[in-house]
């Protein structure tokens, strides 16, 4: 089912209290790309019109409920309040050798945040994957990922999984009890793919939008993959959600360059077997 048409190009999905938000960017303008949230209906609201230092991608929420993004050209996480007042979080261009992109917040306010090379296509150098603890203090954790894009973590918090984009893989580490990471190891090989947002699900599988290849593919630990859905353009992101979580909404678009459209972003969502799990 297609869920939502003409964005520019849909990132960063979250579901959350009945409702799929995403990001939607516009690029070549650092302050343009909107903050959205749809139900299951195709009922579509603006949640922040415009992100300074933006445009956003990445989203999470801290314990408080205020909504945490990630202002990409501007290196900085932003908050913002129930009335859409965004002030900031944590400002990481001290850190970040290139712009920011996709994040994932545990419960307790603690963000892992990817920088990626994006001018550096289709041969990025390596960047950086950054915690920023839930006090506002913020490091290092990874100075070396090949591009650093989507990321969860297993409910019981042990595990952060980031998508190497430019690794082919999936890389796993070991989360300790103050938010640092340890063990960093390959979770899932995928040659030929490459894994842009991902997604897990009760089973321990990962759902991951290849982002060349224009599918959302299933893979468990060891590189297995156990199940594929086509689409018709580049697949970038994707997220389990739905009343009962077993809805995986896949977003696609084209990726600069040509288009036929000023706006080819959309939206479509489809019934699996497995609910998802993990912070939102």
């Amino acid at each position: 089912m297609r869920l939502v048409e003409e964005l520019t190009f849909p990132e960063g999905p979250r579901w959350r209290n009945g409702r799929l938000w995403f990001s939607d960017i516009v690029w070549g303008r650092s302050d343009d790309g909107r903050v959205l949230a749809v139900d299951e209906h195709g009922n579509l609201d603006v949640v922040l019109q415009r992100v300074p230092g933006g445009p956003p991608s990445g989203l999470g929420w801290l314990p408080d409920g205020r909504l945490l993004v990630v202002a990409t050209a501007g290196r900085t996480l932003l908050a913002a309040d129930a009335d859409g007042t965004l002030t900031e979080y944590a400002d990481l261009t001290g850190l970040a050798s290139f712009q920011l992109n996709d994040m994932v917040v545990d419960t307790s306010g603690r963000a892992y945040v990817g920088s990626c090379d994006v001018p550096g296509l289709p041969n990025p150098a390596s960047s950086e994957l950054i915690i920023v603890h839930s006090d506002g203090r913020a490091e290092v954790a990874d100075p070396a990922m090949r591009f650093p894009n989507g990321s969860v973590i297993t409910p019981d918090g042990a595990t952060l999984i980031v998508a190497e984009t430019h690794g082919q893989c999936l890389t796993a580490f070991t989360v300790a009890d103050d938010g640092t990471l340890a063990d960093k190891r390959v979770w899932a090989s995928v040659p030929g793919q490459f894994p842009d947002g991902i997604c897990l699900d009760q089973a321990g599988g990962v759902w991951f939008a290849d982002a060349r290849g224009q599918a959302c593919v299933r893979v468990t630990e060891g590189g297995r993959v156990t199940n594929r859905v086509e689409t018709d353009q580049g697949c970038y992101a994707c997220t389990l959600g739905g009343r009962d979580g077993r809805t995986l909404f896949v977003l696609t678009s084209v990726f600069r360059g040509r288009r036929e459209s000023p706006r080819p972003g959309r939206i479509e969502a489809y019934a699996v077997d497995v609910p998802g799990t993990g912070p939102p």
